[in-house]
């Protein structure tokens, strides 16, 4: 049977996903519990069951799924449901912490038997009359986890169910004796998330409301399953937040754990603090999230916020001190979105002021890069003619972005004409959009030459997502932003440096993982997964859309980052193109999806990005390019 696992490992390529060179008798128990961690992982994944239709609020299964997803989130003082589960079980243990700690934490057998009972469990399923469920291998905590969401399923199936009476019911008098921290979730439920999410109709009327002049309701903005369910119900007109209040003070405690958790993940696998590291910044994720992004940046900058003590607003910062820190402060390089410059002026300041205030400290060079680059870059400025005060300025500039009134990265009309030949042409309109230097007060300055500085002693770049509703394979501003960086530097210095994707979906908890990592993790879980697969397949050429779009932003991740595998081509290739259901579905909804994504996987090989395509494939793939203009010519 050893053997047959193993087999069945390989075929799948689940060793390349986790970075096993070797299986054998010795090693194979201790990659069966990490690959047993990483399926339950994947297998929890959150992805979308299809679009969402304007103003119709979701049915049956759906609403059930959307439901937890809210509610598995912490709701202010309200635990979340599998949270709640776990705590009327008399299970000690987080299933959200452990639900990311990915395959360490889910595949290890637990340490204390006593930490996991089914005896309660068992009384659970028969008061409830729920469906049976297997114990049998109950053995780790991703086992625990499943049976936490199964049980979820089956309460919430039961709530909004139209054949129970809610009130004075069998069902309702039970939750509260028996799983009373569940009860108040459920309540919860009942009384404000689900009369929330069937208000969904309301998208359309207040559309027409706004187009006709009339009022249109405001609302809070935010991501519903980050544990914001106050933002429903949708189809208001959202306001942001108070920008004088960035970062919040939640925002704050999220950025020192992801900054501490980017540099235990660095030095855990270089053996030495990180010293120069680039980070994307959003406007959108800092309007959901308060500014996790720019707390985390002054997290690793070694310098924390001052609020007003009854506004809390941020009114100034502290830099503190390197027996505080306990560590090296990172010296920052900052790539803001066009958006991000035109709604925050006041955090470039903020920022710009912060990185002056730390690059002017006199430390040691292995306590403070930063300062010890910028003094090395002020007399380099200085020996080219400069004065000391042109030159300070020039040696400190860390924040940068596209020219004032220009937004985006440069990179998706290139790839999407593949009017590119290598990292050069990518290097050279991403450092064109993006080397304007921002200072003091917003004060603009075209600065290629220093941005180029900068991205010469990059050692990481980081980009954070704050919640699980998409994923990066979603959107090209992914790969432009992260990926434009990544072959910025990899022009300049020859190599890639080390590539981050920070998960900041569960704010108490957030992760860091290499972006190999977490493609792979969002090509099993969502871009081959049959249910995925038949969910979009459901909205017509709307859905065909949607993969040819998948494909496009991998291979334009790969050609920036050099970051996805070939079995992962060869995964889709089979998925969309070669299984004759799917393939029929595109031409005949969508066939200029079904070209597109032939003709990139074509490019994929051409570019030596998939290399260990064979030729029949690359034959099939050209056949199917033939048969999908051929359909397009008949059309027309």
């Amino acid at each position: 049977i050893s053997n047959r696992i193993t087999e069945l490992i390989k075929a799948e390529k689940l060793d390349q996903d986790l970075g096993i060179e070797a299986i054998n008798s010795n090693s194979l128990r201790q990659f069966l519990t990490v690959a047993d961690g990483y399926l339950c992982e994947l297998k929890e994944a959150q992805i979308r069951d299809g679009l969402h239709i304007f103003g119709q609020c979701p049915q049956g299964s759906q609403l059930v799924d959307l439901i937890i997803a809210i509610a598995r989130q912490p709701q202010g003082n309200l635990l979340g449901i599998t949270q709640a589960l776990a705590e009327d079980l008399d299970w000690s243990f987080d299933p959200l912490i452990f639900v990311e700690e990915g395959e360490r934490g889910r595949g290890r057998e637990w340490e204390d038997k006593k930490s996991i009972s089914i005896r309660k469990l068992n009384q659970i399923i028969a008061l409830f009359q729920l469906e049976k469920l297997n114990l049998d291998n109950l053995r780790n905590r991703g086992k625990a986890i499943e049976i936490l969401e199964h049980l979820a399923i089956a309460i919430v199936s039961q709530v909004i169910s139209e054949e129970r009476e809610i009130e004075n019911s069998f069902f309702s008098e039970n939750l509260s004796e028996y799983l009373p921290e569940t009860n108040k979730v459920i309540s919860w439920i009942e009384t404000t998330l689900l009369p929330a999410l069937q208000k969904t109709s309301a998208e359309i009327t207040n559309l027409l409301a706004g187009l006709n002049g009339n009022y249109v309701p405001s609302g809070a903005a935010g991501a519903p399953t980050r544990g914001r369910a106050d933002v429903l119900p949708t189809g208001r007109n959202f306001y942001s937040v108070d920008i004088r209040g960035i970062p919040t003070e939640t925002a704050w405690s999220v950025g020192i754990k992801a900054a501490e958790v980017l540099i235990e993940r660095y030095t855990q696998e270089n053996g030495e603090y990180p010293q120069n590291l680039a980070i994307s910044i959003w406007g959108t994720s800092t309007m959901r999230t308060g500014g996790d992004d720019v707390a985390q940046v002054m997290a690793l900058l070694g310098v924390r916020p001052i609020w007003d003590g009854v506004s809390r607003r941020v009114v100034d910062f502290e830099i503190l001190s390197p027996a505080v820190l306990g560590r090296p402060r990172v010296d920052v390089t900052i790539r803001v979105s066009g958006f991000f410059r035109d709604a925050f002026p006041n955090i470039l300041d903020l920022l710009y002021k912060a990185i002056a205030a730390v690059s002017s400290l006199k430390e040691a060079e292995k306590i403070n890069p930063l300062a010890a680059q910028v003094r090395k870059e002020t007399e380099f400025w200085q020996n080219q003619g400069l004065t000391k005060t042109q030159a300070k300025l020039k040696a400190t500039h860390r924040i940068f972005g596209s020219k004032p009134g220009a937004y985006g990265a440069g990179l998706q009309g290139l790839i999407e004409a593949q009017n590119w030949q290598n990292d050069d042409d990518l290097a050279r309109a991403y450092i064109n959009w993006s080397s304007y230097a921002y200072g003091a007060e917003g004060k603009a300055f075209s600065e290629p030459e220093v941005f180029s500085k900068r991205l010469e002693k990059l050692q990481v770049i980081l980009h954070n997502q704050d919640n699980r509703e998409h994923d990066l394979l979603d959107s090209d501003d992914y790969y432009q932003f992260q990926g434009g960086l990544t072959a910025a530097v990899r022009s300049l210095t020859g190599k890639n440096p080390t590539i981050y994707f920070g998960d900041n979906s569960v704010p108490y908890n957030p992760k860091v993982r290499q972006l190999k990592e977490e493609i792979n993790r969002v090509y099993r879980s969502r871009v081959v997964n049959p249910k995925w697969i038949n969910s979009v397949m459901k909205h017509g050429y709307k859905g065909a859309l949607e993969m040819a779009a998948t494909v496009d932003y991998l291979f334009a991740y790969d050609a920036t980052t050099k970051c996805v595998q070939d079995h992962l081509y060869q995964g889709i290739t089979e998925a969309y193109l070669f299984d004759p259901k799917v393939q029929e579905f595109i031409a005949n909804k969508n066939p200029w999806a079904l070209r597109d994504i032939a003709e990139r996987l074509i490019e994929a090989h051409q570019r030596s990005l998939w290399q260990s395509a064979n030729s029949d494939t690359i034959e099939k793939l050209k056949t199917i390019v033939n048969h999908a203009e051929g359909i397009i010519e008949n059309m027309h």
